[in-house]
């Protein structure tokens, strides 16, 4: 399978997300901007559930690519400790287990799971008694 977008996640096992590091300022943004004053830096694997939603209808298209049968989803903002806050979904968990707070780890998953194939994105899932 392969990333959503190129230059997403690192090719190490297990991957990582690749952010960017201002190399004037030293400041972490995600996803990595293309051209030189970033350099592209992988970001922590864990991470805190800083906050999250429940997206509870499909999204137009475009630039939704997902699948046509809709199931609802949480959107989740992950904080990389020292780094940055970034979105991705929450996977492994009930709507009503979610804590902020809660630690998480990176585990892409495919955009559309019952298609062969199907591009990765970014998710996280809950470690620890939430796992």
């Amino acid at each position: 399978m392969h990333a959503i977008a190129e230059n997403l996640f690192t090719d190490e096992t297990p991957s990582r997300l690749i952010g960017g590091r201002d190399r004037e300022t030293g400041r972490i943004v995600f996803p990595c901007p293309e051209g030189n004053q970033y350099e592209a830096v992988p970001l922590a694997s864990e991470g805190t559930l800083w906050s999250y939603t429940v997206q509870r209808f499909r999204p137009k298209s475009p630039p939704y690519a997902g699948p046509e049968a809709f199931a609802p989803w949480i959107v989740a903002y992950v904080e990389l400790p020292g780094q940055v806050i970034v979105e991705a979904r929450l996977v492994d968990i009930d709507f009503d287990a979610v804590k902020i707070g809660m630690p998480v780890r990176f585990k892409p998953v495919p955009l559309d799971p019952d298609a062969p194939g199907s591009a990765l994105i970014p998710a996280y899932a809950p470690v620890g008694d939430k796992a």
